[in-house]
């Protein structure tokens, strides 16, 4: 009876996991706490960094000569935000609350041979400008797809553009549109939009004043508009002048949903495709399973139990007769404990992870909150890495717990970071604002040796005190020879398919978290990713269950590593999707990105490895132990 009650449990909690996505699909707190203007209060425009979709790598706004500010300040910036590129500073876009300035020349800039060469270069690799007003970021008003009227955006605005005729024109006007939320019972009001129209104007001008810029092609009465004047071409040794107006716009959205337009998802009927699909997945395993649970295995153990003399046992065939050696330590037993307990890890760390962001703790506006929050959480759940590894080393009858542990806290974290460490060489060398300085880098490895490396071994310790897991069935010493298998059940066979279904359980929402990262779209639709995660989860472990039964009714008793492998495989299959979509989707060129690309997806596949592995050995450890503790042997 308990038993059948597991599917139950199984759908309500998909249940409640999707009532929970309809109400926490687009949720976030705001994250950081709202600003009341006054009209006339002073707005200052701040930039960040340069970013471009065909080359990955982020560059700092002053890397290009725009007009910079007398003092030149870095705002506050959180670890996550030096690992994505962000550097926010101030700039010379600066006007008042409420009060509209029609044409205002800002400054002049001359462009030597370098500078227009910068200029040129970003241009063809479509970099744009992004900038914060109150911690607001800058978007440009664009035609949704089919004539929506629906508003869309784009992040940032484009550098400059080129003509048909191979000429660089540099977007050195802007008009800003900053919208606002006015308290009916005060003169507060809160901004909760900000939009940029950007425009090629060549600025004309008798006598040039840095104290009191003014220009003939900017007045009251004109209204400057892209392709309304004659644009402003990047060539050396010419003056640019830079330019802005902006109006200002009460609206009725109000503050706590300013971001919603930002996390607009236009594909949500895509984003239920994938949910239903996923869902189907799960389905036709659960039913597998069911079958397997509630009628095979039911069968197998009653008739097994009834057996009562040796000779009929002996005549049984299946997974009964390995009882003398499925729990016979497999080869290379103690980097198995090291995986296990790496999985765990990132385990504990996605979980918390998803529930915090599906919570709305995680917010947008906090920018580089979300990789903060990881890292962090990757540290601290080193205690339940040490503690996995060393409760299954010392049930393999390990003496030599440190080493294990050692391994544990280096391993998987050493092999990220060297590959990180090559990555951040080749974006230093290319001195982007991408590449992590030295200070952060130091940061991250005293997280690593002062905090991550001593809760494993606090864990280990823990782990390795407390008793040994029992077998349920003792080990024969001479090991059972194993039946030559069938074509279809050869490890390599099995663990390549068994990867197939995990991966199509998710691949759709890849696809969004991909463009999410690659894209340089907002992606906070954290209800749909939980539901997947916890599909993921479902699939991994009802597959690993559903092949390891079939291995051991074939009378293989090495599965141990093939469990992990099984739903560890799906890793290969995510790889390789992330070549597909990098020849399909994205338009990068240059030889530098396309390592970088493929060296940070192949740190994400490992890491996908290392979880989904984990999530189908503990299935299948769950599921062995409860079969041969159902069976009465001798």
């Amino acid at each position: 009876m308990a038993k059948a009650n597991g599917g139950g449990v199984v759908s309500a909690l998909i249940l409640s996991c999707l009532l929970l996505l309809t109400s926490a699909s687009a949720f976030y707190l705001p994250g950081v706490a709202p600003r009341d203007f006054q009209k006339g209060d002073e707005l200052q425009v701040k930039v960040n960094k340069l970013s471009s979709t065909k080359t990955q790598l982020p560059y700092d706004y002053y890397f290009l000569d725009y007009c910079k500010p007398s003092n030149i300040m870095n705002s506050a910036e959180n670890l996550g935000e030096v690992l994505r590129g962000d550097r926010i500073e101030n700039s010379v876009y600066s006007f008042k609350m409420r009060r509209d300035e029609s044409c205002k020349a800002v400054c002049r800039t001359k462009l030597t041979s370098e500078a227009a060469k910068n200029f040129k270069e970003k241009i063809d690799d479509e970099y744009r400008v992004n900038m914060i007003l109150d911690n607001l970021p800058v978007a440009v008003p664009r035609q949704r797809r089919g004539g929506s009227q629906a508003p869309s955006y784009e992040h940032g605005f484009r550098v400059g553009y080129k003509s048909k005729d191979d000429k660089y024109y540099i977007s050195n006007h802007l008009s800003f549109k900053v919208m606002y939320h006015k308290d009916p019972e005060s003169e507060d009001a809160r901004i909760v939009g900000f939009e940029v129209i950007p425009s090629s104007v060549k600025h004309e001008y008798s006598n040039w004043d840095d104290k009191n810029p003014k220009v003939t092609t900017c007045s009251a009465d004109i209204k400057i508009a892209p392709g309304s004047t004659t644009p402003q071409e990047v060539v050396a040794d010419t003056y640019v002048v830079f330019s802005y107006d902006v109006t200002f716009q009460p609206s009725e959205i109000k503050w706590a949903s300013r971001w919603d337009t930002y996390l607009l998802m236009n594909d949500d009927q895509i984003h239920w495709f994938s949910i239903i699909n996923s869902l189907m997945i799960v389905l036709f395993l659960s039913g597998m399973v069911a079958m397997i649970m509630l009628r095979t295995l039911y069968r197998d153990i009653a008739n097994y139990n009834q057996l009562e003399t040796q000779e009929e046992a002996q005549e049984e065939t299946g997974w009964k007769l390995v009882h003398g050696d499925v729990f016979r330590p497999p080869v290379n037993s103690g980097l198995l404990c090291v995986y296990v307990g790496t999985g765990v890890q990132f385990f504990g760390m996605t979980l918390v992870t998803m529930i915090f962001a599906l919570l709305g703790f995680l917010s947008p506006s906090n920018r580089g909150g979300l990789m903060t929050a990881m890292v962090l959480l990757w540290v601290f759940m080193g205690l339940f890495a040490g503690y996995s590894s060393a409760r299954l080393y010392k049930m393999f009858k390990g003496s030599e717990w440190k080493r294990i542990t050692l391994k544990t806290a280096f391993m998987f974290p050493g092999i990220v970071f060297a590959i990180f460490f090559v990555l951040n060489t080749l974006i230093w060398g290319e001195k982007s604002s991408g590449a992590v300085p030295f200070g952060t880098m130091f940061a991250l490895v005293v997280l690593w040796f002062g905090i991550s490396v001593p809760l494993v071994f606090v864990g280990s310790y823990i782990g390795y005190k407390r008793p040994a897991l029992e077998d349920p069935v003792k080990t024969n010493k001479i090991p059972r020879q194993i039946p030559e298998q069938a074509w279809y059940m050869q490890p390599a066979f099995s663990i390549l398919i068994g990867g197939i279904l995990p991966f199509g359980a998710v691949f759709i929402e890849l696809f969004f978290i991909l463009t999410s990262i690659w894209l340089n779209q907002f992606n906070y639709i954290f209800g749909f990713l939980f539901i997947v995660f916890i599909i993921l989860i479902i699939t991994c472990a009802e597959i690993t269950i559903v092949l390891c039964y079939f291995q051991l009714c074939s009378e293989d008793y090495h599965w141990w590593w093939r469990a992990y492998l099984t739903a560890g495989s799906s890793a290969l299959y995510l790889f390789a999707y992330s070549a597909f979509y990098f020849f399909t989707k994205l338009e990068i060129t240059k030889v530098i990105s396309g390592i970088l690309y493929f060296g940070y997806m192949l740190i994400v596949s490992y890491a996908f490895f290392v979880l989904t592995g984990t999530i189908g050995f503990y299935a299948c450890f769950w599921f062995v132990h409860k079969i041969y503790s159902s069976v009465k042997i001798d």
